[in-house]
């Protein structure tokens, strides 16, 4: 019988400090792509933010406008915590597929992964949908054999590229070069530009 990953689920998991992707930081990845952005009046949803350690990097990087979606009670208040700055409603509790918006960037860390698989189709189809015009979804995907163990649940290079190609074009999928030691050879880092062409 698969496990519920509802709301309940992952609230358990943070009051008990069954954490085990948090690595107390952002990972070298996506602070390398961060740190070669620009615009900071970028648009940025972090989905499954957790902790939001991307987030606090983005905001101490000058980033302004950085919005954060988890279920976790806990996980948001003290993620609020460490960025008194931020509106309170750039913190949003409650369920990613139930949130509309307007984004220029969207940062996937360890949120796709922990999905039943069987979500995953909606999960790019409302990346998408969340994107404003050339926006982009971009982040780290897990390269391990897709089992019904997790989460963390795996998944490939070809499976990824099919999925979401019917909503993006794939500008980077390609094995990180940089991930940390414990996900080094089993991460791939990509950049996904929303499709002007997508049907919904």
């Amino acid at each position: 019988m698969k496990t519920d990953l509802n709301k309940e689920y992952w609230e358990n998991r943070y009051q008990n400090k069954k954490t085990g992707w948090n690595i107390g930081h952002i990972s070298t990845p996506l602070k390398t792509y961060v740190d070669q952005l620009t615009d900071k009046s970028l648009n940025i949803l972090i989905p499954g933010a957790g902790f939001g350690y991307e987030a606090q990097y983005l905001i101490n990087d000058g980033f302004k406008d950085v919005t954060v979606i988890d279920f976790s009670t806990s996980a948001l208040n003290r993620l609020q915590e460490s960025l008194p700055q931020i509106p309170t409603s750039h913190f949003i509790e409650g369920n990613f597929f139930d949130h509309n918006g307007s984004y220029d960037l969207i940062i996937e860390q360890t949120f796709f992964c922990a999905l039943q698989p069987e979500l995953r189709a909606d999960y790019a189809k409302k990346c998408s949908e969340l994107l404003s015009l050339k926006g982009k979804l971009i982040g780290l995907l897990f390269d391990f054999p897709l089992t019904e163990e997790g989460p963390p649940f795996g998944g490939s290079f070809r499976e990824y590229q099919q999925l979401f190609s019917e909503y993006f074009r794939i500008k980077t999928l390609e094995r990180c070069y940089n991930s940390i030691k414990p996900r080094d050879g089993k991460e791939l880092f990509f950049i996904f530009e929303k499709s002007i062409t997508t049907t919904r």
